[in-house]
């Protein structure tokens, strides 16, 4: 019994937390806000074999980026436990990250909702796709590693989250664009859970009005000026941040910020690639990622 799945990394570039509902309902809380989903992200294995003598029922390996923690796997894979008669089964998880954990690009989410469908596929449940997504989003939300993250990353493209929670609950305007590149540098991780704690009723005024300002224009450069102007408002650059946003400003390039991590965005017509690239290139300090979007979001990866 096997099952492979893909989830996309994703970016948010200004949000409004939604947390003020009963915490037993996981699927009620969330974010509203505006971000996109990429062609990097977490590809996830699930191997199911009979259960010989080893203590634990499960296995996690990771390859490419490494995540220092398993607990929204565990939760996702505890969540499916709970579904069928599976307690002499070994599950044997890999999680193939390709991009930087930890850095605002929704590494958790990829996580939980790859290995969501590719569990669904492996034990061959059948649940909907909603309901997939659905435990990746409790899973995220229980252990604090995101909001909003598992509802975009599950529709993909370039979103608006015009509603917070699960998928099937929650809801997205997706926004046609035509075809643009993505160029992100990542220097260094900042914690999502310590900042919204910290930060909740100034994140929340500014991010509201945000999300209606989008919906009427709804265009990508719009949005890389909000996204500059919340993490701003919300005291998250950095000198180093700070200093390259006034290059790519002076060459006429506009760009934003991941939330939360020290990583700027560029969201460009294929020819000002290189143009990015070159001013991107000496910080030799970050890691650079060229991209495009995804439009398809989460899926199934036929094995």
């Amino acid at each position: 019994m096997e099952g492979t799945a893909f989830c996309p990394a994703h970016i948010t570039g200004f949000f409004k937390a939604h947390l003020e509902n009963n915490q037993n309902n996981l699927e009620n809380l969330g974010s509203m806000g505006a971000g996109f989903s990429i062609k990097q992200g977490v590809t996830t294995k699930v191997r199911i074999d009979e259960r010989n003598n080893q203590e634990s029922n499960f296995r996690i390996t990771t390859k490419g980026y490494q995540s220092d923690k398993t607990d929204v796997s565990e939760f996702v894979l505890n969540e499916f436990l709970k579904i069928g008669n599976f307690e002499d089964k070994f599950f044997d998880i890999e999680h193939e990250i390709s991009i930087p954990v930890g850095y605002g690009l929704g590494s958790s989410s990829a996580v939980a909702l790859s290995l969501s469908f590719a569990l669904d596929q492996a034990l061959e449940t059948k649940l909907d796709r909603n309901t997939i997504g659905q435990i990746a989003h409790n899973a995220e939300v229980n252990c604090k590693t995101g909001l909003g993250d598992v509802l975009a990353s599950f529709h993909g493209g370039f979103e608006i989250r015009v509603k917070p929670g699960a998928p099937g609950i929650g809801t997205v305007e997706k926004i046609s664009t035509d075809k643009i590149s993505i160029i992100m540098i990542c220097f260094s991780p900042i914690s999502t859970n310590k900042f919204i704690k910290e930060r909740l009723s100034q994140i929340n005024g500014l991010g509201g009005k945000m999300v209606n300002r989008l919906l009427e224009s709804k265009d990508y450069q719009h949005f890389q000026d909000m996204s500059l102007e919340f993490a701003k408002y919300v005291d998250v650059m950095t000198p180093r941040m700070q200093k390259i946003v006034d290059e790519l400003t002076q060459n006429n390039i506009k760009c934003g910020i991941a939330l939360f991590g020290e990583t700027i965005f560029s969201m460009i017509p294929k020819e000002n690639e290189d143009k990015v690239l070159e001013i991107l290139q000496k910080y030799s300090e970050g890691v650079i990622i060229n991209s495009e979007l995804d439009d398809i979001g989460a899926r199934v990866l036929n094995n």
